[in-house]
């Protein structure tokens, strides 16, 4: 018994040792786009909203958000110049196409990190309307997901 107390302290301390650097839990990581609403020219809430992104691989269903005025939208982070978002608002409805183009800059964050990317030169594109008639830009870039990027037009 005495002669597993030492390796099972040691083992404790293992384990229990690991820097910041391992997890990458501070917001550091690649930054969301934020979506904003708009019906007219005034910032609005939406009953329900679903979005669809396509990452190149496959297509992934965000799901539905009722009472929603805002929503962040994870981008591509592969060598892709533009992510295509499916916009809803009912469930037998059309979707909407939107094309969000950038350009992107990785950048060092920490060894347990790595690199992130900050999207630029970010723009909206229309191509398929109805429930969305329209796509007005805010920031046109992202390196933290405080500002609004995009305003969609309902």
């Amino acid at each position: 018994m005495k002669r597993l107390l030492p390796f099972f302290i040691l083992s404790l301390v293992m384990i229990s040792c690991g820097g910041d650097d391992d997890i990458c839990e501070s917001g550091e990581g690649t930054p969301r786009m934020k979506i904003m609403f708009k019906n007219g020219d005034k910032i609005t809430t939406l009953d329900s909203l679903k979005i669809y992104v396509d990452y190149g691989v496959r297509t992934v269903d965000l799901g539905w958000s009722r009472n929603v005025d805002s929503i962040f939208i994870p981008l591509r982070v592969d060598e892709s110049p533009y992510t295509d978002l499916f916009v809803k608002t009912t469930r037998k409805g059309d979707s909407s196409k939107v094309r969000v183009s950038y350009t992107t800059k990785a950048i060092y964050v920490s060894p347990g990190c790595g690199a992130k990317l900050n999207y630029e030169n970010l723009s909206g594109q229309l191509l398929k309307p109805t429930p969305v008639i329209k796509v007005e830009s805010g920031q046109n870039f992202i390196q933290n997901e405080e500002k609004t990027n995009l305003y969609l037009g309902f």
